[in-house]
């Protein structure tokens, strides 16, 4: 996608330095963030300078090239080994990440040379899959469609086009008019920060509501259709995707808007035979109690806007069971979620 009028990834990798755009800033200032070691790489994806299923799944896979490059030749396979457990430390929940850094590592076995160009394969492997997902995504949606998605599953989400909104761009591509309600406007506000500025950026019309008003605008009518994400999809068809999800596939049910799950093979978890086997990352609760924002001079700053002394919990994830799910958006195309229909895909 094009920012300011120069096309963009959301993360790359030029010799042993991996480039990605700081999306903690967003959208109150444009940044790359520089990694130039496994580390580094390890860190931006910890504390969410990069995040999304695709983009972590890159910047884990370019994070495993790096592991291979600093290995000392003496205790090589030692430290390869340790890093990779670091790796996949990060974000517990995230399939992609799994999926890409297992793919690198059996590369580099052969070569470090292999390991760069599976890592690199991969990355434009997902650009090509988050198109297809948009092309089959957009003969759901209809003109004047107005259309409710959660957290950010767009190109900031992937190395481009996204899952969940490259529908909504391709839609748009075709001269639909299409009209988007923008949920997760807390913990993390990747919704009212990420999805917003993406949309603003591509003049696609929408609004961003809070998160318990989805179940006000589907009770008017308001919504045609509702797209996410996901992290990880089990082999029976549950999906693990941000908080806040399973409430509002719940109100859809309810109100008979179809609720759609935009993801990548890559994202399918064969080894999780239900959403019980997913593993929740359970977040810091400082991401509860506190938000950040520019003052008046610019500066982006933290506050408390929670009572002083009290706790929180910050599940990151919560599960959406098939039964709720109209159907699953893949770039081989849409699919019923359930065990024998996922088990075709492989």
């Amino acid at each position: 996608m094009k920012v300011n009028g120069k096309y963009y990834r959301t993360v790359w990798m030029e010799g042993s330095t991996v480039f990605m755009i700081d999306q903690t800033l967003l959208p109150f200032e444009f940044k790359i963030f520089v990694a130039k070691t496994c580390k580094e790489s390890c860190i931006a994806i910890k504390t969410m300078i990069t995040r999304g299923a695709g983009a972590i799944g890159a910047t884990a896979g370019f994070a495993m090239v790096q592991a291979y490059l600093e290995a000392p030749q003496n205790g090589f396979e030692t430290f390869v080994l340790k890093t990779k457990k670091e790796i996949e430390d990060t974000r517990p929940t995230a399939q992609n990440l799994f999926y890409a850094v297992d793919r690198v590592f059996e590369a580099g076995k052969h070569s470090i040379e292999n390991a760069i160009t599976e890592a690199q394969l991969m990355a434009n492997e997902n650009i090509t899959e988050a198109r297809l997902i948009g092309e089959y995504g957009n003969e759901l949606i209809e003109d004047g469609f107005q259309i409710e998605t959660h957290c950010n599953a767009g190109w900031l989400g992937f190395v481009d086009w996204g899952s969940a909104l490259a529908p909504v761009y391709v839609a748009k591509e075709q001269g639909k008019n299409i009209f988007i309600y923008i949920d997760e406007t807390r913990p993390r506000s990747q919704g009212a920060r990420l999805t917003a500025w993406e949309l603003k950026n591509e003049n696609v019309p929408h609004a961003i509501i809070p998160d318990n008003a989805g179940a006000y605008y589907m009770s008017q009518g308001k919504i045609d259709m509702m797209i996410v994400g996901a992290d990880r999809v089990a082999a029976n068809g549950d999906v693990a995707n941000k908080i806040g999800t399973l409430e509002k596939a719940i109100i859809a049910k309810e109100y008979g808007v179809p609720f759609y799950v935009a993801a990548p093979l890559s994202t399918f978890d064969m080894n999780s035979r239900t959403g019980n086997d997913i593993d929740i990352e359970q977040r810091e609760d400082r991401e509860v109690l506190y938000q950040t924002g520019p003052d008046d001079t610019g500066e982006i700053r933290e506050i408390l806007v929670s009572n002083p002394g009290s706790g929180a919990l910050n599940p990151a994830f919560d599960v959406t069971p098939a039964k709720y799910i109209k159907g699953i958006i893949t770039e081989k195309g849409i699919i019923e979620p359930d065990k024998s229909k996922v088990k075709m895909l492989f």
